[in-house]
């Protein structure tokens, strides 16, 4: 089983614009609530996927918690570990580019995930445990998640970050980023976006990231996966070297979710290859990495294909 770890939230999501907008429309755009936060979207891909899953949080009893225990229980995942609370739901608003791209202003305060309690144990067959994201920043759950990375880790579980930094609410840039680093060495395999490692490296748009790269596999993890858009996914892996892959080819709605995507099928596609443990991932050779990022390539395409963080199910990438 796979445990995926971290916060469940509400994205409002803007409406589609109506085809002939009236003198007199509101300024303010109409906002859908969609389900989302980065891990819950991982447990849900995994879920469609066909992974045993189960997802590790803190959800509010109000109508928005029980739409995301629902969204989670239709996509097959375990809910026995998520821990309620009556605060309310954390909201994340979405501001869609003309490109797909999102940004997101977050509602963070008094919310329900960030009381998150360490659990005293995973599920007896738990292989692998995914976090990251807000969870990781926001306290005081955040401590609780770390523990759990540190433990796990410990444990002999096959531990995966992605944190998806969102800067607005990183209070502090550079003692996160020693966070990060020290994180490292309790991790098997590290997936972040470009956009990420460049913030976390703190370069500019012309800086050298491989040299980063590099030295942060040299703390410890087996794997890098980094996501770069439309241009595909790349590794750094201790076995292989660096591999690439391009990216699919799609009409692009949003990217709302399709880093979460790629996250939930590299899990799937190293499990299905038994490969969820750190001296496996160190040793794939590059074809099997190819296969594998060339994997989650076609999940993301489908997931930035339609409006909001909606992975795709097993059948559609392998028809």
């Amino acid at each position: 089983m796979i445990v995926v770890a971290g916060e469940a939230l509400i994205d409002l999501v803007p409406a589609p614009a109506p085809a002939a907008a009236s003198e007199s429309a509101s300024p303010l755009p109409q906002l859908l609530p969609q389900r989302g936060g980065g891990p819950y979207n991982v447990a849900v891909a995994l879920g469609r996927l066909g992974s045993p899953t189960s997802f590790c949080s803190r959800v509010s009893t109000d109508a928005f918690g029980a739409a995301l225990l629902s969204g989670l229980r239709d996509a097959g995942v375990d809910t026995e570990l998520v821990q309620r609370g009556s605060e309310p739901t954390t909201l994340a608003v979405a501001d869609v580019g003309s490109d797909g791209s999102a940004g997101y202003g977050f509602y963070t305060e008094g919310t329900a995930d960030r009381l998150f309690a360490l659990p005293p144990a995973l599920p007896q067959g738990a292989t692998a445990l995914s976090v990251g994201t807000c969870s990781l920043v926001l306290e005081p759950g955040a401590s609780a998640y770390e523990a759990l990375l540190r433990r796990e880790f410990e444990n002999g579980v096959f531990t995966a970050l992605d944190p998806n930094i969102r800067p607005g609410l990183i209070a502090d840039a550079d003692a996160y980023r020693k966070r990060f680093l020290a994180w490292l060495p309790h991790v098997a395999l590290l997936k972040l976006s470009i956009e990420d490692a460049r913030w976390l490296a703190d370069l500019g748009p012309d800086g050298d990231l491989d040299t980063h790269l590099t030295a942060w596999l040299e703390y410890g993890p087996a794997a890098i996966v980094l996501t770069r858009g439309g241009d595909g996914l790349s590794v750094w892996s201790r076995g292989a070297g660096r591999v690439s892959v391009p990216g699919t080819k799609v009409t692009v709605v949003d990217t709302i979710g399709a880093g979460d995507t790629v996250n939930a099928a590299l899990l799937h596609r190293l499990r299905e290859i038994d490969a969820l443990s750190h001296a496996a991932v160190a040793g794939l050779d590059a074809e099997v990495w190819r296969d594998v990022l060339g994997f989650a390539a076609r999940a993301a395409a489908l997931t930035c294909s339609r409006s909001g963080a909606e992975p795709p199910y097993a059948w559609e990438l392998s028809a």
